[in-house]
């Protein structure tokens, strides 16, 4: 790891907390839309963010959602969406592990201190990340790649 690595990390886990945090009750909850969300495809051509959106991750969910289960757990799943994201070959790829991964486990215990239904919770957690991820995500690595070959 040498610094401009460590400074990439920082400031991505910086934008996701102050994302999420800024949106508080979108953030958290059965029926999320955590825009910070978008940052997890970075990985696909950014190393440094997968370490980023995993702090920021952990960063943001000291401040809102289930306490540690959100806090280890949550935090571990975007650990894990940004790691397998990093390995798929192209965009559209690279958006199904958030979308699956957090509509399938985060809802677990969401659905359990909601008292919602879990296939509720899961339904709209995955599409809160399919905007997120899916959409904003997408529109968010693109750019990104474009202005890395430009400044390049």
């Amino acid at each position: 790891m040498n610094t401009k690595y460590l400074a990439k990390s920082s400031l991505l886990a910086a934008v996701y907390v102050v994302l999420t945090i800024v949106l508080g009750d979108f953030s958290y909850g059965p029926v999320q839309f955590r825009i910070a969300e978008a940052l997890v495809l970075l990985p696909l051509v950014e190393p440094s963010a997968i370490m980023g959106v995993t702090v920021g991750c952990i960063i943001a969910n000291i401040f809102g959602g289930y306490g540690p289960i959100d806090i280890f757990g949550g935090s571990a799943v975007t650990l894990l969406a940004a790691y397998l994201t990093s390995k798929m070959p192209n965009k559209i790829l690279g958006a199904i592990p958030p979308i699956a991964l957090n509509g399938l486990i985060v809802s677990i215990w969401v659905s359990k201190f909601s008292g919602l239904p879990y296939l509720l919770v899961a339904a709209n957690i995955a599409l809160g990340e399919f905007f997120a991820a899916g959409v904003l995500g997408i529109l968010l690595v693109s750019v990104y790649s474009k202005y890395i070959k430009t400044s390049r």
